[in-house]
């Protein structure tokens, strides 16, 4: 097998090849890049744009203090309360919010690393722990190697989906609206729990995604773009033109084995972001893992591939393993009530205590807080709910 040849990629060789280049690899490669600048890195991925066309908005607690410098550079937008809107509950949150714009990510990326450590448009067939290879049979060997090229088999995990289509529009007049709204579940209920997200990006520029808690991934884009459409008239909003449009379909996490989902992205190879199984289980958000994982290898001395394999590893299992009651809310949410009627249960949550909503948001619900979610009249019938609970269709003693 022949190895890198010079004048596509450079040397032969490096310290650590990040393979994906999305918010999980370009955070990892930023950390690097601060507090390891001695570091002979590589960003690889098969896109010729860092993190692609998304954009990712975060509650401040979702982010631990100590690791705001990894993205505290990168935000775009930032407000210090939102809403939420319900058939029978609105209310506004006094927490800061802040969203990244991808654009943002890619030049940031850019601007901390030299440029032969950038291997775009370079698509990669196969990664272990101290080697990446590419289509053309290509070979770069590194001290040590981070998988994060997105997610690995998601049919041994047992999910629903939380999946969206999302417009910027550029508005011929100013909007009225100085704060995101979150959810607006006022809509009508289709295909699962429905709610619209608005961010109010400047005065004549908002972006909305029309977002589905459902029982598939499918998306019919076009119709999907036209609720959006309707949604921006019936505020009032005049749009111009659209600037951006992205799609996204995101697991929602009821069970599965772990442990086989690991090995399907690859064996005794480092991983992070989704491929490492690191997302959010209700939400299917990934950044506030991110941020985790890139803080945790910015600090960490040893960077060869077993190594990075045993840190990685033990970091998604750990999680996994902690997060066991979202997978069970998961569980009453899709499966104890009526898709239509899924929204009751977040308008139930909804009206606890906003730190409480912000730990959950951030995976670090605690004890009490789950004793708080589950007391009072629960928004399903007990006895589907606890049908939901003993389910395990996607079976496992990992669920």
């Amino acid at each position: 097998m022949r190895r890198l040849a010079p004048h596509a990629t450079g040397d032969l060789t490096c310290d650590l090849a990040i393979v994906g280049a999305g918010l999980a690899g370009g955070l990892i490669a930023l950390a690097l890049a601060k507090t390891r600048p001695d570091l002979d890195v590589r960003l690889i991925d098969g896109a010729t744009k860092i993190g692609g066309n998304h954009l990712w908005s975060f509650f401040a607690s979702d982010v631990a203090p100590a690791d705001r410098w990894i993205v505290a550079p990168l935000i775009c937008h930032g407000w210090t309360s939102y809403d939420i809107a319900f058939p029978a509950h609105q209310r506004q949150l006094r927490t800061a919010y802040y969203s990244i714009e991808s654009t943002r990510l890619d030049a940031a990326v850019r601007a901390a690393l030299p440029a032969h450590a950038l291997l775009l448009g370079r698509k990669v067939v196969g990664a272990s722990a101290t080697a990446v290879l590419f289509d053309n049979s290509d070979r770069l060997e590194a001290k040590g190697v981070i998988d994060a090229r997105g997610a690995g088999d998601l049919k041994l995990l047992d999910l629903g989906w939380q999946k969206f289509v999302g417009r910027e529009f550029l508005l011929d007049e100013p909007h009225d609206a100085d704060r995101p709204v979150v959810m607006d579940a006022t809509v009508p209920q289709i295909d699962g729990y429905r709610f619209v997200y608005t961010l109010p990006f400047a005065a004549t520029r908002m972006f909305v995604e029309d977002t589905y808690y459902s029982d598939t991934p499918d998306l019919d884009v076009p119709v999907i773009a036209e609720r959006v459409d309707d949604y921006a008239v019936a505020k009032g909003w005049r749009v111009a033109s659209v600037a951006r449009q992205e799609k996204g379909a995101l697991p929602v996490a009821l069970g599965g084995d772990f442990e086989e989902y690991w090995r399907s992205g690859g064996n005794k190879v480092a991983k992070a972001g989704m491929r490492a199984g690191l997302f959010h289980p209700t939400t299917g958000y990934s950044l506030p893992d991110a941020v985790r994982s890139a803080s945790m290898i910015a600090r960490t001395s040893d960077l060869s591939g077993v190594a990075l394999h045993e840190l990685t590893y033990r970091q998604a299992r750990a999680t996994w393993a902690r997060r066991g009651f979202y997978r069970m809310l998961d569980k009453m949410l899709y499966r104890a009530g009526e898709p239509d009627e899924r929204y009751r249960i977040l308008e139930r949550f909804y009206r606890l205590n906003p730190a409480l909503i912000g730990r959950f948001y951030a995976g670090q619900t605690t004890m009490i807080d789950q004793a708080r979610i589950l007391t009072g009249k629960p928004p399903v019938k007990i006895s589907s709910a606890i049908r939901a609970i003993r389910s395990n269709s996607g079976g496992s003693k990992s669920a």
